[in-house]
């Protein structure tokens, strides 16, 4: 079997090595090809090109090498064409990867029509239950099938004409800390029995530009609330020197922990009592942490003005959105404010029971203690494959 990938970011790299691992365990006799990363690499896929090319985002990133980014988007589109393989899996990066799609779908290439019978499917569904509902039914034009990382999202992808399968996420996967690793990492630096503020203010320069002056004065007003306050903050790739610079301006200086030491990172994660984070994915991090949140998090002016015109949600936070419940607290756009966000920490830092429930039935809901993700959205690819090829036969 033949199958042709693509993924742009890292996240999209571990995502498609898990699913080529998955691939491998259920049909050994498998080649690859494609766009991937280091993690895609190690499952044995040879990347046309690097996958940091395409990792751009913004506007004012992406300018500049659109026409390189055209380039890319044809040849691939072309590789898919004269691969011809069994099934194109697209993982997540929608403005590349969709692009792709729809030339493989639709275009003609030197005046004939190609890759009709090619299924394609997407992985990482878009939160069109979020906002801009309308991306799904301009996806079903050029994608077969979703694979979904969070249960409530296939309703949505059926209803605009796509096969969806509910795979699993990938935190559930991921490796935990114990509880001897938190007490080594308190140990380690001193902090022994004091409460811990675990610090995450976003792996992007514009985050961390918008919130790091902020989170310095929450952290400021809690530690006078608790004088023996530790505080940690695991350092993103990409921003290690950024966020050096700005909290050499806090008053008080937290343990950084490297991009380069992901061991720490998660014993940090396990020994934290609370963590002050910027909304994403990295609530669920915590969640399978257990580790209690505040999430907070602002954007410039008019992202703020034209996504809260379109959200169709109450709340940003995936925890809450999950186990269906506004356990964590959140403070967005206007409310992400020191004296709105201070007095939210400390309570929960004093009650951080409030949201083990909430966590509970995040991670139970994402799939923690069934089949692994990576092998869950392979047996869904098989079966794209195999109702392909049978309705391929039928037509004769």
């Amino acid at each position: 079997m033949k199958v042709f990938l693509i993924a742009g970011e890292p996240s999209g790299d571990r995502l498609g090595a898990a699913l080529m691992a998955g691939l491998k365990t259920l049909h050994p006799d498998i080649e690859f090809l494609g766009v991937g990363g280091v993690a895609m690499a190690a499952e044995g896929l040879s990347s046309r090109f690097p996958m940091s090319e395409l990792s751009v985002m913004g506007i004012a990133e992406v300018a500049p090498k659109y026409s390189h980014l055209k380039r890319r988007i044809r040849e691939t589109a072309e590789a898919v064409i004269k691969a011809n393989p069994d099934v194109l899996i697209t993982i997540d990066s929608p403005d590349f990867c969709l692009r792709v799609a729809r030339i493989v779908k639709e275009e003609e290439i030197e005046g004939q029509t190609f890759g009709r019978d090619i299924p394609i499917v997407h992985y990482v569904a878009p939160s069109v239950w979020a906002w801009r509902p309308k991306r799904a039914t301009k996806m079903a034009r050029w994608v077969d099938h979703v694979l979904a990382l969070l249960p409530f999202e296939p309703p949505y992808m059926q209803s605009a004409g796509m096969g969806c399968d509910f795979v699993g996420h990938p935190v559930v996967a991921e490796t935990q800390a114990d509880d001897a690793a938190a007490q080594t990492f308190r140990e380690a630096h001193g902090i022994g029995d004091a409460p811990l503020l675990l610090v995450l203010p976003g792996s992007r320069k514009g985050e961390v530009l918008r919130l790091a002056e902020r989170f310095g004065e929450v952290i400021a007003h809690a530690k006078r609330a608790k004088p023996d306050l530790q505080v940690v903050l695991p350092m993103a790739q990409g921003v290690e020197g950024l966020v050096r610079e700005e909290v050499a301006k806090w008053s008080v200086a937290p343990i950084l922990i490297p991009a380069s030491a992901p061991d720490d990172k998660t014993a940090a994660f396990k020994a934290a009592d609370v963590a002050l984070a910027a909304s994403g994915t990295v609530s669920l991090e915590l969640a399978a942490a257990h580790t209690p949140m505040v999430i907070a998090y602002d954007m410039n002016w008019l992202s703020r003005f034209l996504i809260g015109r379109m959200l169709k949600i109450d709340t940003v936070t995936l925890v809450n959105l999950v186990s269906d419940t506004r356990a964590i607290p959140e403070f967005l756009g206007a409310d992400c404010t020191p004296d709105r966000i201070t007095p939210a920490l400390l309570s929960v830092l004093d009650a951080p029971e409030v949201q083990n429930e909430a966590m509970r039935i995040t991670m139970e809901r994402l799939g923690r203690g069934g089949e692994a993700p990576g092998l869950r959205a392979a047996r869904a690819v098989l079966h794209v494959v195999e109702d392909s090829a049978q309705a391929t036969a039928s037509r004769g």
